[in-house]
C-alpha cells in the first residue's frame, strides 16, 4: 500500500454543507482512508462568497497543518469550492500549504448560461436565492447570499477572478469535467440542463466542459450507463455505482477518484 505524501482536503460546493450525518462526498473519503490517507473538509459556508468562504478556507488549512504537523495539502474541489480554494491561494497566502488542486466542475471559465440568466429582472433572481440562503442559514451558514454567488458564475466575472487570481507555478493543477447523456438522466437537474444544452451544448446539468477547464485538464469523463454523469453524481450524492455493465466509461464515480488519487501518488504528492 503506497500511501499520498501529503492528506487530502475535500471542498465542497454550493448547495450543500459538511456535515457527519450526511456526507457531501458519499463514498469518495473511503477511497483515500482506505489507502491509510488522512482526510480533511473545507466547512465554508455553502451559498457564502468566494472571499468570506476563502477566509474560513484559509483557518481550516492553518488549523490542519498546525495539529498535524504535515507541510502541505492535496485538495480536491467540486464546483464553486475550486473558486473558493484558489482565492484562498492566491490572495490569503495559502499556496506555500497546497501541494495539488483537483476541481471538478469548477467554474473556471463561466457560464454563458449564467450570463442569460443575469440578464432577467434583479428582483426575480434575486427571489430565486432567497429561500435556499434561508433553508441554508438553518443549516448553518453564517453569510448566505446566493445572488451574489449567482454573479461569480458569469464569464466576466470568472475572466476578471482568473487574471487576479494566476496559478502558483509550485501547485500541481487538473481539472475533470462530467456530463449527462440526457435531460431525463437526473430529474433534479433536468431543467437546467435543457437550458444550458440549448445554449451552450453538453453540460452536467449545470456547467459545460469548456467552462470547467483548468490546469491539466483530464477531459471529460463519461459513464457507460443511459444516464451519464450530473453535477449530482460527481460527488456520490445517491451513494452506488451507476451501472454493472462493462463498457466505454465508468461504470461507478468512484473510478474517477481512484484516477485522481493514483495520479497524486505517482507525482509523489
Amino acid at each position: 500500500m503506497k500511501m499520498l505524501k501529503y492528506p487530502i482536503l475535500l471542498v465542497h460546493g454550493m448547495g450543500f454543507r459538511d456535515s457527519k450525518i450526511i456526507n457531501y462526498w458519499g463514498r469518495i473519503p473511503k477511497i483515500f482512508t482506505n489507502d491509510g490517507n488522512k482526510v480533511f473538509y473545507g466547512n465554508q459556508d455553502s451559498n457564502g462568497t468566494i472571499e468570506d468562504n476563502a477566509q474560513v478556507l484559509k483557518r481550516q488549512i492553518e488549523e490542519i497543518i498546525s495539529e498535524t504537523d504535515v507541510e502541505k495539502l492535496n485538495v480536491i474541489a467540486h464546483s464553486k469550492g475550486g473558486m473558493d480554494i484558489r482565492y484562498a491561494i492566491c490572495q490569503l497566502g495559502m499556496s506555500k500549504y497546497i501541494a495539488s488542486l483537483t476541481t471538478i466542475n469548477t467554474p473556471h471559465n463561466g457560464s454563458k448560461s449564467i450570463d442569460k440568466a443575469l440578464t432577467l429582472p434583479v428582483p426575480l433572481v434575486k427571489f430565486a436565492g432567497f429561500y435556499s440562503d434561508c433553508w441554508l442559514r438553518l443549516q448553518g451558514d453564517k453569510s448566505p447570499t446566493a445572488y451574489k454567488v449567482f454573479q461569480s458564475f458569469s464569464t466576466e466575472y470568472t475572466r476578471r477572478f482568473n487574471e487576479e487570481n494566476p496559478d502558483d507555478p509550485n501547485i500541481y493543477y487538473q481539472s475533470y469535467a462530467c456530463v449527462m447523456k440526457n435531460s431525463v438522466s437526473d430529474m433534479v437537474l433536468c431543467i437546467t440542463h435543457a437550458i444550458v444544452n440549448s445554449i451552450e451544448g453538453e453540460n452536467d446539468g449545470l456547467l459545460t466542459p469548456e467552462g470547467v477547464k483548468h490546469g491539466e485538464f483530464k477531459g471529460i469523463v463519461r459513464s457507460n450507463s443511459v444516464r451519464g454523469i450530473s453535477h449530482c453524481d460527481e460527488v456520490d450524492m445517491r451513494r452506488h455505482r451507476f451501472t454493472k455493465r462493462q463498457g466505454d466509461g465508468i461504470s461507478d464515480i468512484l473510478d474517477m477518484y481512484r484516477e485522481i488519487l493514483n495520479t497524486l501518488k505517482d507525482k509523489g504528492m
